[in-house]
């Protein structure tokens, strides 16, 4: 990451949300449903060889929410997957999952999972805009909406899905300092990826890659 810009090392909740709002859209981006379309971002920025090395193709539309807490010092909700999914079990995610065909849009479809997973209602949720669509290596295309939360919410978790959830200040995660770039083993591989370390969380690959882009759609633009 570049250096954030002196207001955003301690961002407001009125000066991201402002931000966010004059650098993003709801208009859905073509890349969700074509391969050959310009503007995707994901697991293939530190790798983009590997795509062709591994024999990877990110087929399934997927949306996440990106939850920002509307306090006084703005935070971002999370959740910690349970060990048991058949996708990315225990680790650190946003809401979201696949986008089913009676969705309306990716958006509605991350304000679903939201409420599926988390019992985080509907009501309390403002879509601002999608950051770009992020590739993955297990083969989801992932549109993550970032979105305003007022932070009166009451959550209920789907234990199926969900261990825990927590918050984390949003000035912590656009800190560059915090993001680090590290190196693991993927079938064979060496495949490097994003990570945050918060208190005793491990934040790393494909949320943190979704927050390394909402650091360079929003802040620095």
């Amino acid at each position: 990451m570049n250096d954030l810009g002196a207001s955003f090392r301690h961002p407001t909740t009125a000066s991201f949300f402002d931000r966010a709002r004059a650098h993003l859209t709801l208009d859905v981006p073509p890349t969700l449903t074509d391969p050959e379309a310009q503007g995707a971002r994901g697991d293939l920025d530190l790798n983009p060889d590997m795509w062709i090395k591994a024999g990877v193709k990110a087929t399934k539309p997927a949306a996440v929410l990106i939850p920002v807490v509307d306090r006084s010092e703005p935070t971002v909700l999370l959740t910690l997957r349970t060990a048991e999914l058949a996708s990315h079990a225990g680790q650190v995610a946003f809401p979201g999952g696949k986008i089913d065909p009676g969705d309306e849009s990716p958006a509605a479809a991350a304000l679903r999972e939201a409420k599926e997973e988390i019992g985080l209602a509907p009501g309390l949720i403002e879509p601002i805009g999608y950051l770009d669509l992020y590739l993955t290596f297990s083969g989801f295309r992932i549109l993550p909406t970032v979105a305003r939360v007022k932070p009166d919410f009451t959550l209920v978790l789907n234990p199926w899905e969900v261990v825990e959830t927590f918050e984390v200040p949003l000035a912590y995660l656009m800190t560059p300092g915090n993001l680090q770039r590290k190196t693991r083993d993927w079938k064979g591989l060496q495949r490097d990826y994003y990570a945050i370390e918060f208190e005793n969380r491990n934040i790393w690959g494909i949320t943190a890659g979704i927050l390394r882009n909402l650091y360079d759609r929003v802040c620095v633009r």
